[in-house]
């Protein structure tokens, strides 16, 4: 594993601002989103417009990838997705999202999810997960992905490997009238050949014109994920797999999740529609 020092947390810059026209979530300004009581499956409209979101997602996620190195601080990657997403006329998601105070999440080495960018500076040798999503239309688009900096050691590298190998998996193992556990089994049996952890307490979730619908989408083979895929359903696949422990510890911001032993995790996500004969992933760029 590499020899890097711990994460600790940076100094954050101003708010970024949203143009006045582009339309913004209704949880903006709220402490907290109005619970979503509609259908966990979509029309074909609103799968639409969740493609729209998701393309864009995905490409401002591929634009602020593009300028990862040594030296860049994850404030600087903020910067660039945030920008993109305004320039093509959507909300970034999380900004305001519960109180988050940026624009994309970036969680470096032994972060799991919901790192908050800053001026912390990435480090050759560092792996980071940049995490979009877009709101336009009425609807989101989330997606993330673990990018290498310069020369990353081999431990890390197939960890962030075989993590996006086990999304993919699990994508295909979705298909209308199986339970939701099937795509957790799929991703814990694949990680388990490894020896990897894989984080239970953070999952995939129903998203629509809602960021979380509360259709919840483990990674692991749950007893309890009995809900039936049907043609229509949208949600993310996200598995975070660790090199160490799945268990976690979290800052004093109240986001950034951390592994308890400190060891490295990667994650991948996409948001996807269940159609007749297996998924559609909605964010591609």
């Amino acid at each position: 594993m590499s020899g890097q020092s711990l994460l600790v947390p940076g100094e954050l810059s101003p708010t970024r601002t949203v143009p006045g026209n582009i339309r913004r979530p209704e949880y903006v300004g709220k402490p907290a989103p109005t619970p979503y009581t509609g259908p966990e499956a979509q029309t074909p409209e609103t799968v639409e417009a969740m493609r729209t979101a998701g393309r864009i997602a995905a490409r401002a996620m591929a634009e602020a990838a593009k300028i990862i190195a040594p030296g860049v601080t994850t404030d600087a990657l903020d910067r660039v997705a945030h920008e993109y997403l305004c320039d093509h006329g959507a909300y970034p998601s999380t900004l305001g999202y519960r109180g988050f105070p940026k624009s994309l999440c970036t969680s470096v080495n032994e972060v799991i999810c919901h790192g908050i960018p800053d001026s912390t500076v990435l480090r050759d040798g560092d792996i980071v997960n940049l995490d979009v999503t877009a709101y336009i239309g009425g609807v989101h688009g989330d997606n993330n992905a673990t990018y290498l900096v310069g020369d990353v050691d081999e431990e890390s590298r197939l960890l962030v490997e075989r993590t996006r190998e086990s999304l993919n998996r699990a994508i295909k193992a979705v298909r209308p009238g199986r339970q939701v556990n099937v795509i957790g089994r799929v991703i814990e049996s694949y990680a388990k050949r490894f020896g990897y952890g894989v984080v239970r307490d953070f999952t995939g979730h129903g998203i629509n014109s809602s960021f979380h619908s509360g259709l919840i989408i483990p990674h692991y083979d749950s007893p309890h994920a009995t809900t039936v895929m049907q043609p229509g359903m949208t949600f993310t696949i996200e598995p975070m797999l660790t090199l160490g422990t799945h268990e976690y510890e979290m800052w004093d911001d109240g986001w950034t999740v951390v592994t308890k032993d400190r060891r490295r995790t990667a994650q991948f996500e996409h948001t996807l529609v269940v159609t007749e004969t297996g998924a559609d992933v909605l964010t591609l760029p």
